[in-house]
């Protein structure tokens, strides 16, 4: 989990590629020393904040040494930043990574994907992209990426590797659709070029604000009332304030049964995973004992004193990360109610994003996040690479991608007496892809 205020800030650097700034005429840095400055700040960074000071036993400053080495012998700012990358990646650490300058363009491959049970499917296509064209729909397994298996393990980083920090111009799949047949198909990106350099004076400053504006709608909470019985709540990550909270437990209230659609939650804020247990749970609740690198406190949520009693359904899949593994956990824990789904993610610590600007006349802006606590649950273990098992574990078949319908909510509304069909269910909350 990050806190709010550094979330804001990742959201806001991503949003401004570059920012104009005027300053003495000094001679331009090369990316060999543009390289070396990243890995130097990023890295002294996390040697003086990161949670383990002995690093899980890992040699980390030999680490740093390779990086370093291989960084001279590179003529690619890409592969420098990869070098830098690879250093963090030794930790194993699903909180500590490397966040790259973002780049003058909107890159897109075109499908989304992800882990059901411990196979890799294609979830959406965009329409009109080149993986429609070559033919990628809902429910094909991806049994090759440009010849890695994808699994539960690395998916993430072939994500991070593909999406963020080396942008490739196109992919290579082999594919199987639901009837068994295999077949392999080369799916070009999509590039679109935006501005090297934004100016945030004038009116460009409201560019930036519509693109943040565009994110926020897409990462917006919804809600949907299966009659007067059953109310569900679908949100994409933990940064919501208190009164939006608030008005979701006050209208849960109404109801006699909630679900808390997690699927796809990567995380978010502490304060409002406080928040939302605040709603749920009577009385006070310790979620965590947060075991910081010089201290161990306990993460706590107060009651909100207008709590939430009816029935309660969590969804997770492999997607749901951070606080959205901790709140199911913690209902299963607390036997508040029933955690279904998939296997969630297994991405559990607490981090904070450093952000750093690097050049003179043009300045750029990359960061690292950087894990300073462990989360420890009441049973004594933490969820970092185990996840939360679900009480009931419910998975969609490829055939079920392919017509998309949603087994999961539908099978949760029927334990809570209202008949969803999956086909009805699938419609309640229909994708939506990013404007390029």
């Amino acid at each position: 989990m990050n806190e709010h205020k550094t979330w804001f800030c990742v959201l806001f650097l991503t949003a401004c590629a570059g920012l104009c700034a005027r300053g003495a005429q000094n001679k331009p840095m090369s990316n060999f020393d543009r390289a070396l400055e990243m890995l130097d700040n990023v890295t002294r960074d996390v040697q003086k904040h990161y949670y383990d000071p002995s690093f899980h036993g890992v040699d980390w400053k030999g680490k740093v040494q390779e990086a370093r080495d291989k960084i001279k012998h590179e003529t690619s700012l890409n592969m420098s930043m990869a070098h830098i990358a690879a250093a963090l990646d030794s930790l194993n650490d699903s909180h500590t990574f490397f966040l790259p300058p973002s780049r003058p363009f909107h890159h897109s491959y075109g499908f989304e994907t992800e882990m059901i049970g411990d196979q890799c499917f294609i979830t959406h296509v965009r329409p009109g992209s080149d993986a429609e064209t070559k033919g990628l729909k809902p429910g094909v397994e991806i049994l090759s990426w440009d010849g890695y298996r994808p699994t539960r393990q690395n998916l993430w980083k072939m994500n991070y590797g593909y999406k963020i920090l080396r942008p490739q111009p196109g992919v290579r799949l082999t594919l199987r659709d639901p009837q068994g047949q295999q077949r392999q198909a080369d799916v070009a990106a999509q590039f679109k070029q935006t501005e090297r350099v934004k100016d945030l004076t004038g009116n460009g400053i409201w560019d930036v604000v519509r693109e943040m504006e565009r994110g926020e709608h897409q990462m917006r909470a919804r809600t949907e009332n299966l009659g007067d019985q059953v109310m569900i709540l679908k949100f994409p990550e933990f940064f919501f304030d208190p009164g939006t909270v608030d008005k979701w437990i006050s209208e849960a209230r109404k109801h006699q049964g909630l679900i808390v659609d997690l699927r796809g939650n990567a995380g978010g804020s502490v304060e409002t995973l406080k928040e939302l247990v605040s709603g749920i749970f009577e009385g006070e609740v310790k979620i965590a004992d947060r075991v910081g690198r010089n201290e161990s406190k306990p993460e706590v949520a107060k009651p909100l004193g207008h709590t939430f009693t009816g029935k309660l359904v969590v969804l997770v899949d492999s997607q749901s990360a951070s606080a959205s593994e901790l709140f199911a956990r913690l209902v299963q824990l607390q036997k508040r109610g029933v955690v279904m789904g998939d296997r969630s993610t297994g991405a559990v610590m607490e981090a904070r994003y450093y952000d750093y600007q690097i050049g003179f006349d043009t300045v750029v802006f990359y960061g690292v996040s950087i894990t300073e606590a462990d989360l420890i649950m009441s049973d004594g273990k933490s969820l970092e690479h185990v996840g939360v098992a679900p009480d009931e574990l419910i998975l969609p078949t490829p055939v079920d991608l392919a017509a998309g319908r949603d087994p999961v909510l539908a099978h949760a509304a029927e334990t809570l007496g209202v008949k969803l069909s999956p086909k009805a269910a699938g419609k309640l909350f229909p994708y939506e892809w990013a404007e390029e």
